[in-house]
């Protein structure tokens, strides 16, 4: 044999030795990792790859009485980075920052701040296509997560009572604050494949699926909201007032069907918005009630049994002296029954009934009817109002008290309190939630001086009274004005003044109970029946014709039809 074919021959064997060294080390190789290390690579694997993510949770969505949205929450997406995995170019940052709004120098100096950090917000709550701009620029770092925004389909028309929530959807004002834990969702969880670029490649488990928020449904009518703060906002223009509140009860229920204020704010763009413009002044805002507390006075005087309905009360020459101070009256009224008083507005014969009476018996009425006393409507910042212990008032303070000065009250309070008259004596808890079932009611007066004083309080709004601006056609209408001078430093202010009217309808069997406030009106007129009492008529009427309630003065609308084909 040459030696040349032997070396050739021993070079074959050598290779052929070396690749089924190779092959088997391999295999091997390949056993062990299949098999030996099989777990251990897996979890490497995993903890490059496989992810626990949380699955958003929308919040409870809010709702009025007839289940029409007042809050929902829709799905949008926020733009978030890993600092030291977003390496762009100088334009590919420019387009990433123009898409997102914000300056490139910005974000230059915040990615350069936060290096160190794994995750970063660039921009929360983009629009959808906006989202998907960004995804098309396919960067390295940039990532996209779903989140939900909330909105507010009623606007600033709801804005106080609802409140809003913060850009992590927890609940700042009004019920979404009051009632968070409820609205609020709790997310669920999964794992996840995620690739090299942290996209999602593969869903393999669900560890926890995500619980939605529970709906909350209102009380509240988002119809007569909607009248209520139309009417609200044209009077406070008109006359030019600092603000308003208007309160509208369900007195069957002591359910609230509106409740609005001036000004307002809308909750769905809150840029540059007033920090006094979030306040809830129906239920946050006291004030002196005026002579909206007259027909308490005389229905403690009837409880008494001292007086009489058709018991006279002279108040020539329409002064009083208490003291050293003296009580006026608009005009010398001469000598008037109980009806008289509410319907002239007396102060004079209001504080000689209120002085004919014990402290005790006075005190026993108004705390009745819930003066003092917050309504527990489950409002954050709901104020208690102020009215002082009996054992402390001096006969001036019996006196003023009698008209509405020396206490405090909310548009709530004062809504509630003259429920009691509407509910032929007793008084329901208010509600902002939708109540299959009205509270337990606590008497305050009998039925008769409830309904007498109800009766009494008609003649307000007729002629001669000092609220016909307030009358609603078709329906019989009890109420009550007020025309309050505002405390100031050292006394009262002689030309400011808050407008007031209290009312309900229709009175032979009231649905409604409405209470309107207007402060500071400053374009010449400032009476309650002037400035308060048009805008209550106004809400009234469209109120009852919302809910169908059936007219109870038939009498008046022949003689007004019978007028009109006359004219004819």
């Amino acid at each position: 044999m040459k030696p040349h074919r032997t070396v050739s021959r021993l070079r074959h064997r050598f290779l052929a030795g070396l690749m089924l060294a190779g092959f088997v080390l391999l295999a091997g190789r390949s056993a062990q990792l299949q098999l030996l290390d099989r777990d251990f690579l897996q979890g490497q694997a995993d903890a490059r790859h496989l992810r626990v993510v949380p699955v958003p949770a929308h919040r409870g969505m809010i709702v009025d009485r007839n289940d029409e949205p007042l809050a929902i929450s829709t799905p949008v997406q926020s733009v978030w980075v890993n600092p030291g995995e977003l390496v762009a170019s100088r334009n590919e940052l420019a387009r990433l920052s123009e898409l997102l709004g914000l300056e490139p120098d910005h974000v230059r100096r915040l990615l350069g701040q936060y290096r160190g950090r794994e995750f970063l917000y660039l921009r929360r709550h983009i629009s959808p296509d906006r989202a998907r701009r960004v995804a098309a620029l396919d960067l390295p770092g940039v990532y996209l997560q779903r989140e939900y925004q909330r909105y507010y389909p009623a606007g600033e028309v709801a804005g106080h009572l609802i409140g809003f929530t913060n850009i992590d959807d927890r609940g700042q004002e009004g019920l979404e604050l009051a009632y968070d834990d409820w609205l609020r969702g709790e997310p669920g969880a999964k794992r996840v494949v995620k690739d090299g670029r942290r996209h999602i490649v593969e869903n393999v488990e669900n560890i926890r699926s995500a619980r939605p928020g529970k709906i909350l449904k209102l009380s509240i009518d988002r119809r007569i909201q909607y009248l209520a703060y139309r009417e609200l906002k044209a009077a406070v223009r008109q006359h030019h007032a600092r603000s308003g509140s208007v309160v509208v009860l369900d007195n069957r229920s002591g359910e609230v069907l509106a409740l609005v204020n001036q000004p307002s704010f809308n909750p769905n763009n809150r840029k540059g918005l007033k920090a006094s413009h979030l306040r809830n002044r129906a239920v946050t805002d006291v004030f002196e009630p005026g002579s909206t507390m007259k027909p308490f006075v005389i229905a403690a005087a009837l409880e008494s049994g001292r007086y009489r309905v058709n018991t006279r009360i002279e108040t020539s020459p329409g002064l009083f002296r208490v003291g050293s101070h003296t009580i006026h009256d608009m005009h010398d009224y001469g000598t008037l029954d109980l009806t008289g008083v509410i319907r002239k507005s007396s102060n004079v014969a209001a504080s000689k009934i209120a002085l004919s009476l014990t402290a005790e018996d006075l005190w026993r009425g108004f705390s009745g009817a819930g003066f003092g006393l917050a309504t527990a409507s489950g409002f954050p910042g709901e104020a208690n109002g102020y009215l002082a212990d009996f054992h402390r008032w001096r006969d001036i303070e019996r006196a003023t008290l009698s008209y509405g000065y020396g206490l405090s009250v909310t548009a709530l309070q004062l809504a509630q309190a003259y429920a009691v008259f509407a509910n032929d004596g007793y008084r329901l808890p208010v509600s902002l939630l939708r109540r299959e079932q009205p509270g337990e009611a606590q008497r305050v007066y009998s039925p008769a001086v409830a309904r007498s004083v109800r009766k009494m309080m008609e003649a307000v709004v007729k002629e001669g009274g000092t609220a016909p601006l307030a009358a609603v056609k078709g329906y019989r209408v009890a109420g009550k004005t007020g025309t309050v001078h505002k405390s100031v430093d050292g006394g009262y202010a002689r030309h400011r003044y808050v407008a007031v009217f209290a009312g309900m309808a229709p009175a032979s069997a009231p649905r409604l109970v409405t209470v309107v406030v207007i402060d500071e009106p400053s374009n010449g007129k400032h009476f309650g029946g002037q400035v308060a009492g048009p805008v209550f008529s106004r809400i009234m009427a469209g109120a009852l014709r919302l809910l169908n309630v059936t007219p109870d003065d038939l009498p008046l609308l022949q003689t007004r039809r019978s007028q009109q084909e006359g004219h004819a």
